[in-house]
């Protein structure tokens, strides 16, 4: 028989991740497995049983091959004709963070689920963040890969 955990069973522990010199894909990756729990042994599809992660020095983050300046994000405005591509070149100058939190957006599945487990990845340039009250467990991005992210 499946043990489910219950909701007042859950608890979240806290991430903090360093994105100096990180790849954008291979971070949001290890971000991803860790905001829908698969990281932990009571991982559960249907319930938001997944941790925070707070990722700071945003601003240091890195692209592979020529992505910043060629690889195109298109989003529309609901107008006929209304489609609009931007690049993280120029997301970069407006918000810093997005082209992560937009690469971990799109490796969870698409529901509410999904917009609930995205509210817990808090995003900061700089290496200051107001969550050091909640203690998080740094995750040494050199140390770990997609496949071995810190397990409980």
């Amino acid at each position: 028989m499946t043990k489910f955990v219950k909701k007042n069973e859950l608890n979240n522990n806290w991430y903090e991740i360093d994105a100096s010199n990180a790849v954008v894909g291979r971070l949001a990756s290890i971000i991803a497995k860790i905001l829908r729990g698969k990281n932990k042994a009571t991982y559960t599809p249907h319930m938001d049983n997944g941790d925070f992660v707070v990722v700071k020095n945003i601003e240091k983050i890195k692209f592979t091959g020529k992505k910043f300046q060629n690889k195109k994000y298109y989003r529309h405005t609901g107008y006929p004709g209304g489609i609009k591509e931007t690049t993280p070149e120029k997301l970069f100058e407006k918000k810093p963070g997005e082209a992560l939190k937009l690469a971990v957006k799109r490796m969870l599945p698409g529901g509410p689920l999904a917009k609930k487990q995205l509210t817990k990845l808090k995003i900061y340039k700089g290496s200051d963040h107001p969550h050091a009250v909640q203690n998080p467990t740094i995750i040494e991005l050199s140390k770990l890969n997609s496949k071995n992210i810190a397990r409980n």
